[in-house]
């Protein structure tokens, strides 16, 4: 656990209380404050109280007495499309709002590292698609090279859950738009940006405040040096204002789709082969094409992300090399679940948005494309030029019928659920297929969350086998 510091002897109300909210009233009261909790869900509420942790009704003034600040969990609206009436109350009241985030980066930094050979350091990722994988892979490098690391925030553990620092300690973050728009300080050593795509439009606004929320991440003292995947307009916007010149080594430009130029520090992969150069002359060199845990252009970006951010602290091309071999992939993103009489059945449950699901098409071949949930805005209209190897569409959920009709040019059927999708499209794939989850949707129309709809899949290729 990480203790909070600065609110020591104080009153903070802790806004929410599921796993990030509850860990941030443990660290709260380890740093010497008083937490005070809050959840519209009794059932949340009983379990904080069960803890020992006294529960305050934050719709009553009085509660608000003496309260320092308020400490809101991540999903929490704080903003748009409207503000909690909790939070609009703290603002009501002069009550400073932060996140979980943001008392990490006011509190990781203890006394005790000035007894430390080397400070421990702090990388954090954010980006529409990618940030999981890009994070765990540079978790796995920094074990794989005997660094002591700890992998944190949107995946792993929450942020204030986290072992005390050691020396020579990498701590990697994964971080979301929603938490790195309201955090108050966001100070990490280095901070990666992988790409940017429609996502949580409302929650942002629209795709202007999206990115803000995600610059954030580079714009609050700023890190010592920065990761900037620049194959979108904001991301070559990002690097510009990040660069004091063309040579400048603090930002390392990111690309999977162009070969880069100029005299500074870029890493890109061109046609499966990684390349990092420097003062305009390769240094180093990598074939992506055989590494089973990072199939397809998308996780190309994802290695040249992760290689970049380790290269940042010193490892070694070689090292780095060695640990892509030996990287599996994470659940639900573009992983190979089995092969069946020459079949082969990939899950990306996580693919929620077009342009996720558009990635994943073109890693595969001869797709049986299983899609479907509750559709965002515009529904997968965006994919129908992406869709050149899917044989067949095996369509789930809420938005079936909808993105039947917006896909009415290519060979699909309405299946409703995960299950008999996944018998039509084993039942009619070929040797050399690829069934292939990749839902272009979110899933709360019929499962609690992707990594459910995943197991789903997961559990009807099981059957197949059985």
């Amino acid at each position: 656990m990480i203790p909070v510091l600065g609110y020591e002897g104080q009153k903070v109300a802790v806004l929410g209380l599921g796993r990030s909210g509850l860990a941030t009233a443990r660290a709260l009261k380890a740093g010497g404050a008083e937490p005070l909790c809050w959840d519209d869900s009794a059932e949340a509420r009983e379990k904080a109280e069960a803890e020992g942790f006294a529960c305050a009704d934050l719709s009553r003034d009085a509660s608000w007495e003496g309260v320092a600040a308020l400490i809101t969990s991540p999903g929490i609206p704080h903003l748009y499309p409207e503000p909690n009436r909790h939070i609009a109350k703290a603002w009501e009241m002069g009550v400073p709002v932060d996140n979980d985030i943001g008392l990490f980066f006011r509190s990781y930094a203890a006394e005790s590292w000035g007894d430390f050979d080397t400070p421990p350091r702090v990388i954090a990722v954010t980006g529409s698609n990618g940030k999981s994988t890009t994070s765990a892979l540079i978790h796995h490098i920094l074990r794989e090279a005997g660094k002591p690391t700890q992998l944190a925030g949107n995946i792993g553990r929450g942020v204030l859950d986290i072992d005390p620092p050691q020396d020579g300690e990498v701590v990697v973050l994964e971080l979301s738009s929603y938490q790195t728009d309201l955090a108050r300080a966001l100070t990490p050593d280095i901070a990666v940006f992988t790409n940017l795509s429609p996502d949580h439009l409302d929650r942002h606004a629209g795709m202007g405040g999206y990115f803000a929320a995600k610059r954030r991440l580079f714009a609050e003292g700023g890190p010592d040096r920065a990761v900037i995947g620049v194959d979108e307009a904001e991301g070559r916007y990002l690097a510009n204002q990040m660069a004091q010149g063309a040579a400048d080594d603090r930002v390392i430009r990111v690309s999977a789709e162009s070969k880069l130029a100029g005299p500074g520090w870029s890493v890109f992969a061109r046609k499966g082969f990684l390349s990092e150069m420097r003062k305009g002359r390769q240094v180093a060199a990598i074939d992506l094409r055989a590494i089973k845990g990072l199939p397809g252009a998308h996780n190309h970006q994802n290695a040249c992300c992760a290689y970049a951010a380790t290269r940042a602290l010193g490892i070694a091309p070689k090292l780095i090399e060695q640990a892509f071999q030996s990287f599996e992939g994470l659940p639900h993103r573009s992983q190979i679940v089995a092969e069946i009489g020459g079949v082969t059945f990939v899950n990306d449950s996580k693919a929620t948005n077009v342009d996720s699901a558009e990635k994943a098409l073109q890693a595969f071949d001869n797709i049986r494309w299983i899609a479907g949930g509750l559709g965002k805005e515009g529904g997968i209209e965006a994919l129908r030029g992406a869709l050149g190897k899917v044989r067949k569409a095996y369509l789930i959920g809420f938005s079936a019928r909808d993105f039947a009709l917006q896909i009415s040019d290519t060979p699909h059927e309405i299946c409703e659920t995960m299950e008999a999708a996944v018998a039509r499209a084993a039942a009619e794939a070929e040797p050399g297929d690829t069934v292939l989850l990749a839902p272009a949707a979110a899933s709360f129309d019929q499962f609690p969350n992707f990594e459910k709809r995943g197991e789903a899949f997961m559990s009807a290729v099981a059957q197949l086998k059985g």
